[in-house]
């Protein structure tokens, strides 16, 4: 059977991607060899903030008597349940994206698919052709030797996903968003947490102010936080127990866990999908690609975590529109990773868009810095969330050029400063940017006001 364009792939690029060229009057098929809506859908993004939201839940109710109430009786959390309740999203919004695939008449395939050339792709055995074909297979948990998962005592993301029981104790190791959103989980449920970083810093891709507040964070839940640290080795015992073995400032040492959590990043898809077959550029495990998904083989594409840039949903999609776009003779401006928006979901979350202030530096900007704190936040005070800030990078212009929070709903307010960002916009216009009161948000305009030398509430 013969398409307009095929996607490979169902995650946040993949149908966007198929939905996009749909809506441009294509023809289009979208195969997928399990669950529509990819990873992010069915095992990353929507189950864990269902799973975290349970967690936050349980701990507002921990804090009842502060707001005033009494809880009679205790409150325990029921995993199973709370797992139950996260699979239960996860096939809604699956049972979504299916449905927004036949309102744009998109035909499904489901199934493994190869290229076998240039405009070719089996899927199980049937070969189907078209002028287009996107690759958007996505990535999976990295799987390091010296810590085989075996989805009982060595954890992947997606058997964290599914725990019945709490283990009494956890050793997580990484702790980006993955890493730390699971560490948080668990903590905040009661598990003992050991967070492991091999870098000096947890969640090393973000400011480092942020860094050392979520540490406090995380040790206020008495987990405990290990950086500079290498894993050398787990090995479950004869008891079920796993030892860890971690080098770090104290030399070599033992961790003992129940289970351990690898959230150590990702691996590209790439594999049997006729890459090598075809003579399609591929470097450190990512698809080499054009400004516009365009590898080096004509009318082969790929896009989303199989390319380089981050490894994010909303990145990908984004990707999915520019390179169908171009496709489609539409001239799109190419995707801007230099005003990418970033989220982890603890409690408090964590938001940031931009260089950092160290960045920001090595690069000889002459940066002008405004923070203002939530503890001076009329809606964070009455909320009971004073934890975090806004800190907000301006250059010698006074435009945006970074933005990182922590903070009750923050991700939420992350917008304005991309957008801000992607405008050019300055200091003083942001500042005089009339913000409602009583909220969040007015952390934005108050920290542009800061770094104005004009804040009014601190």
């Amino acid at each position: 059977m013969k398409y307009d364009i095929i996607v490979v792939g169902s995650g946040p690029g993949g149908y966007v991607a198929a939905i996009r060229a749909a809506q441009l009057g294509r023809r289009v098929a979208l195969v997928e060899r399990a669950e529509a809506g990819g990873v992010c859908l069915n095992w990353g993004c929507i189950p864990t903030k269902a799973l975290l939201k349970s967690a936050q839940v349980y701990a507002w109710c921990k804090a009842a008597d502060h707001y005033g109430l009494t809880l009679d009786g205790e409150v325990r959390p029921d995993l199973e349940r709370i797992v139950d309740r996260s699979r239960g999203v996860a096939e809604t919004m699956s049972k979504g994206v299916a449905f927004l695939l036949r309102k744009n008449n998109i035909d499904l395939i489901t199934g493994f698919g190869r290229l076998v050339a240039p405009g070719r792709l089996d899927v199980d055995g049937v070969v189907y052709e078209a002028d287009h074909i996107v690759l958007a297979t996505g990535a999976r948990p990295r799987e390091m030797p010296f810590m085989p998962i075996d989805g009982e005592h060595v954890l992947s993301s997606r058997h964290a996903l599914e725990l019945r029981r709490l283990p009494a104790s956890m050793v997580v190791v990484g702790s980006g968003a993955i890493g730390s959103e699971f560490a948080w989980f668990y903590a905040t449920l009661g598990v003992k947490v050991t967070l492991v970083e091999y870098l000096p810093r947890i969640m090393p891709l973000e400011d480092e102010e942020v860094s050392k507040t979520m540490e406090r964070v995380f040790r206020k839940l008495r987990a405990t936080v290990l950086t500079s640290t290498t894993v050398r080795s787990v090995v479950v015992g004869a008891d079920g127990r796993c030892v860890v073995e971690v080098e770090g400032r104290k030399g070599v040492e033992s961790l003992s866990a129940e289970v351990v959590l690898s959230a150590v990043g990702i691996k590209s898809n790439i594999e049997g999908i006729g890459l090598e077959e075809l003579g399609i550029a591929v470097e450190r495990d990512k698809v080499v690609v054009d400004p516009f998904y365009r590898t080096n083989v004509p009318g082969i594409y790929a896009i989303g975590d199989i390319v380089g840039g981050p490894a994010l949903a909303h990145v990908a999609s984004a990707e999915a529109v520019c390179c169908i776009e171009a496709i489609c003779g539409l001239n799109p401006a190419p995707v801007d990773y230099s005003t990418i928006p970033s989220c982890i979901f603890t409690s408090p979350e964590v938001a940031s868009v931009g260089m950092t202030e160290q960045q920001a530096r090595e690069r000889g900007i002459d940066v002008r810095v405004g923070r203002f704190p939530f503890t001076a936040s009329g809606k964070a005070t009455a909320a009971g969330d004073r934890d975090g800030f806004v800190k907000l990078l301006f250059d010698g212009e006074e435009r945006l050029i970074g933005a990182h929070m922590v903070g009750a709903g923050v991700t939420e307010i992350l917008a304005e400063p991309t957008l801000a960002k992607a405008l050019g916009v300055t200091a003083h216009r942001l500042a005089r940017i009339i913000h409602a009161h009583p909220t969040m948000n007015e952390g934005v305009m108050e920290a542009a006001e800061a770094a104005m030398g004009a804040a009014i509430h601190l």
